[in-house]
């Protein structure tokens, strides 16, 4: 899910650096350096969604558990 959103940024970035460099350094005003940091960023967004996204399932999946060994126990009682 994280990579639907930080892959076409990711490629949109790469294509332009490598088919246009000319062309987008004259209209960014951005240094060389800049190019790496927003792919370093990018990729850091990704993660950080990835793993809040598991603990977040994580917690909704065990709660869902311990509501259903919940009425299983009133169940049996």
């Amino acid at each position: 899910m994280a990579l639907l959103f930080g892959l076409p940024i990711i490629l949109l970035v790469v294509v332009i650096r490598l088919f246009f460099p000319e062309w987008y350094m004259k209209i960014s005003g951005t240094s060389p350096g800049m190019f790496v940091t927003a792919i370093v960023a990018m990729m850091g967004v990704v993660v950080f969604y990835s793993y809040f996204r598991m603990q977040y399932k994580w917690e909704m999946n065990e709660q869902l558990y311990k509501e259903l060994k919940s009425k299983e126990n009133k169940l049996n009682k």
